[in-house]
């Protein structure tokens, strides 16, 4: 995955996380699918609500289908 540096995450705006408080960044197809892995096994976990989950994966398959 391609990793943010503290200085690009801080840069990104509010819109470009899936979920409040700047958690699960989504700018690019490749935090994208990696935000929807993540996510499934935070879910399974029991990290993730259901509600956090679904949106997660609809904000990640918004963004990968911006080809």
């Amino acid at each position: 995955m391609s990793r943010l540096t503290t200085a690009e995450r801080d840069a990104l705006p509010d819109s470009a996380f899936a979920l409040p408080g700047r958690r699960y960044p989504i700018p690019d197809e490749t935090h994208a699918r990696d935000a929807l892995a993540r996510a499934s096994e935070m879910l399974h976990r029991g990290d993730l609500t259901q509600e956090e989950y679904d949106t997660i994966v609809r904000r990640a398959r918004a963004v990968l289908s911006e080809d």
